[in-house]
């Protein structure tokens, strides 16, 4: 997992709007969750989801490192002591984008909760936080599945798994020095190959000065 300092990242981060910040190549990308000894210790050992992991409930990604550290209180939290990076290919990923439904009304209520209950995927923009826990303008993006979408990600899709709870401690501890000394996962601005997905989920556009448009 390539990282850089937090400070010299933020230069090239929008400061506001609806973006998604990920670690990422031309094949794949990461996402980030947050489990118990048990679930994690078995995610990386056979590579998949299994064993305690329930696939009968909704699960949540998140391709924001940052967005998981605070949502687990830098691996604090009862429950998500264990930060996994599971790397999957970013055609899977788009393919989840285009048939997210956003958990905030839109349209007619009872039109859209019929196909809230009916989608597989679930789409959220929350606030993004800096890594102290303060919120910005920018939105995080998260992402539940469930039904066979979430077997897909979690016996099929999925390329890699590594425990990365040693690496956020460290950073955590460094923060908590100085925040000259915060790494995190290079991140940059997600543009989804695929134009239904970054319409689907509405993404602002980014100019490359910090702004969204």
């Amino acid at each position: 997992m390539e990282t850089k300092k937090y400070i010299e990242q933020t230069m090239g981060w929008p400061n506001q709007g609806r973006h998604i910040l990920a670690n990422y190549n031309d094949e794949t990308i990461s996402v980030y969750q947050a489990y118990a000894h048990e679930i994690a210790s078995y995610a990386v050992k056979n590579q998949k989801f299994g064993g305690a992991f329930s696939y009968s409930r909704m699960s949540w990604i998140k391709p924001n490192f940052l967005w998981m550290m605070y949502r687990s209180g830098w691996a604090s939290k009862s429950g998500q002591e264990n930060i996994l990076e599971i790397v999957i290919p970013r055609q899977f990923f788009d393919e989840i984008l285009e048939k997210a439904v956003s958990s905030t009304l839109l349209g007619k209520k009872n039109e859209w909760k019929k196909v809230l209950e009916s989608s597989e995927v679930r789409l959220q923009w929350d606030p993004d936080h800096t890594p102290q826990g303060e919120r910005v303008l920018r939105r995080a993006i998260q992402l539940g599945l469930r039904g066979n979408m979430l077997k897909r990600y979690g016996q099929e899709e999925i390329v890699k798994i590594n425990d990365i709870t040693g690496f956020v401690i460290t950073q955590k501890n460094n923060m908590e020095q100085s925040m000259d000394e915060l790494s995190v996962p290079v991140e940059k601005v997600y543009v989804p190959n695929s134009k239904k997905a970054a319409e689907n989920i509405q993404l602002d556009h980014f100019t490359g000065t910090g702004r969204a448009m």
